[in-house]
């Protein structure tokens, strides 16, 4: 959704924009490229793998480039890095990005067979293959159902306790084998029945529904007067926690914020060239500018 995340954040020279899920750099790139000279930009990402294939990316570029191993709930550190303390715009692309998914060796996709490690950040301690294979019965259901919102969120838990009797399960084709034999044939119609409970094992692993909440709150704190956020999200869950944040902000009397999406932006162009595309939404607010600056926000 570069077309739109472009739209709202409308880089300009000499502003200075946060990258907060750099990943491979195509957004990063492209927002420096429509800013122009003397536009400065700071990247994150927990992914120290995909750092490196961004920084490739992002090299000729060169000092107007910074590049933070962070999660983006630490945006301190991304503004601490470069002495600033608020930004023009910040792009959040929630979704997982194409490197993790097909060449990280972590057990992201069902189609692979890796191994069941789903950690973004691989110095993190907490990985799928011990919430498959340690977790109590009713903990994983309450995780698959919560994370997934999946329907069968018992008979795959339930499942996944049996075969562990075995051995336990250490790989994400495993997994995703097991899981299309607990799951009725109606599940399998309209995508993999692995989905979900992948996607909830995601999450669960790398708590990112905690880190969103903190991470709206400190990008909404950290936007410069007329300042503006995108949030790109691929999954109801996150997409309903930055619609309530977006919203309640836009409710605050201090600092004042508008919404600039009052429904969600799709992205019906790219879906061609990225199926992935086909769920993500983007939701924007920006900073209300002081008088000051007023004619210049909505030049």
């Amino acid at each position: 959704m570069v077309v739109e995340a472009l739209q709202c954040l409308r880089p300009h020279s000499g502003g200075l924009y946060i990258d907060a899920t750099v990943g491979l750099g195509g957004h990063s790139a492209a927002i420096l490229d429509a800013a122009g000279d003397g536009a400065r930009l700071i990247g994150i990402d927990q992914d120290p793998g995909a750092l490196d294939l961004a920084q490739e990316r992002l090299r000729p570029y060169g000092p107007a480039v910074t590049l933070v191993e962070a999660n983006f709930a630490d945006l301190d550190a991304a503004f601490d890095e470069v002495g600033e303390t608020d930004a023009d715009g910040i792009l959040m692309d929630i979704g997982m990005s194409s490197y993790q998914i097909e060449n990280s060796g972590r057990g992201f996709s069902f189609t692979r067979d890796e191994p069941l490690d789903m950690r973004m950040n691989p110095e993190t301690e907490l990985t799928a293959a011990h919430v498959v294979n340690r977790y109590r019965e009713e903990d994983l259901e309450a995780v698959i159902r919560d994370y997934g919102e999946e329907r069968w969120a018992g008979r795959i838990a339930r499942a996944v306790v049996e075969r562990r009797k075995q051995g336990p399960l250490a790989t994400s084709r495993q997994l995703a084998s097991l899981i299309e034999g607990a799951t009725p044939g109606s599940a399998r119609r309209r995508r993999h029945p692995a989905t979900r409970t992948f996607q909830a094992l995601r999450i669960c692993v790398n708590d990112e529904l905690g880190a969103l909440r903190l991470g709206l709150d400190k990008a909404l704190d950290r936007l410069r007067p007329g300042g503006t956020l995108c949030v790109i999200a691929f999954h109801s869950l996150e997409d309903r926690i930055v619609k309530r944040r977006f919203r309640a902000a836009a409710e605050s009397l201090e600092p004042t914020y508008e919404l600039l999406t009052k429904r969600p932006m799709t992205a019906e162009d790219e879906v061609l060239d990225n199926p992935r595309a086909r769920s993500a939404k983007l939701r924007a607010i920006r900073r209300a500018p002081t008088s000051g600056n007023a004619d210049d926000s909505e030049s």
